[in-house]
């Protein structure tokens, strides 16, 4: 079941749309579905440009879904941008402040997940954590690491991490408390995202953005690349870290699996992922 808000028009004209992955193009690690992959081809051969937009960094995109044709990308939440094979924007962390981070979360017994352009590093105990953590439905990214380790992902220990600096640090915790008790280090400097949660959790996931980067910055990025306004711009996301993207967008569309939080702020809120919500949504706005 789908549903509009704010008078949004069906019938749009050409535009930048884009998309998260997990939880949006893809269900739990799968493989994009012959309709969402038939949905972005037809949208581009209409002369709408589009661009995946997500948490992950680039080495673990998939040649599954980069296969199947974007403009770009924002990925690492915003902390790398490019368009037309042009990098836009490319912000590393510096290995000093991401020591100083793992530090202020390990002191509070909060396991740590560093994405660098050379791939995953995890702490051992948050292996741990997420094989035995019960999940929310609406916590695509907590799924998503799960699934990772059950399908033997490349996810290497933090003892081979080369020490060149990050794109983003992910965090684990077994209480909130831990989590909240290191914004008093870090919180002037980075933007926390904590992931959905239940009553019965066992697990907080969540992670840390520099301030400033996110993907709504990353979508700017890219519009002034091609001289386009906000306005002219869709985006399609799930999880809380896409929820500055969506605040920004012209069209903001939650899919029907996403967190109860994005879908009080979208415009639209369109079948789940595992519905193809991505192609009907499309349909429904003439944009295939």
């Amino acid at each position: 079941m789908y549903e509009y808000k704010n008078g949004v028009d069906k019938n749009m004209s050409a535009r930048l749309i884009f998309f998260d992955i997990d939880g949006t193009l893809v269900a739990e690690l799968s493989k994009p579905s012959v309709l969402t992959r038939e949905a972005i081809k037809r949208t581009r051969a209409k002369g709408n440009k589009v661009f995946l937009s997500t948490g992950r960094n680039t080495a673990i995109i998939g040649d599954d879904i980069l296969a199947i044709g974007f403009d770009g990308m924002v990925a690492s939440a915003g902390g790398y941008v490019e368009a037309e094979g042009k990098v836009l924007f490319d912000n590393l962390l510096s290995e000093e402040l991401i020591q100083e981070c793992l530090s202020v979360f390990h002191a509070q017994g909060v396991y740590c997940r560093i994405e660098s352009p050379e791939g995953i590093y995890t702490d051992p105990q948050m292996e741990q954590l997420l094989k035995t953590a019960k999940t929310d439905k609406a916590n695509s990214e907590l799924i998503r690491m799960q699934k990772e380790i059950e399908a033997g992902i490349d996810i290497r220990p933090y003892m081979e991490y080369p020490r060149n600096g990050a794109y983003k640090i992910c965090f684990t915790a077994t209480s909130l408390k831990a989590v909240e008790a290191t914004k008093y280090f870090l919180g002037d400097r980075f933007e926390y995202v904590v992931h959905p949660y239940g009553d019965a959790t066992s697990c907080f996931n969540g992670e840390i953005i520099r301030k400033g980067i996110d993907k709504g910055k990353g979508m700017e990025r890219i519009c002034q690349y091609y001289g386009a306004d906000r306005k002219d711009t869709i985006a399609f996301g799930d999880s809380m870290n896409d929820y500055a993207m969506l605040v920004s967008a012209g069209v903001s569309i939650a899919m029907g699996n996403a967190c109860e939080e994005l879908k009080r702020i979208a415009d639209i809120v369109c079948e789940g992922v595992k519905e193809d919500g991505v192609y009907y949504q499309l349909e429904r706005m003439n944009l295939l």
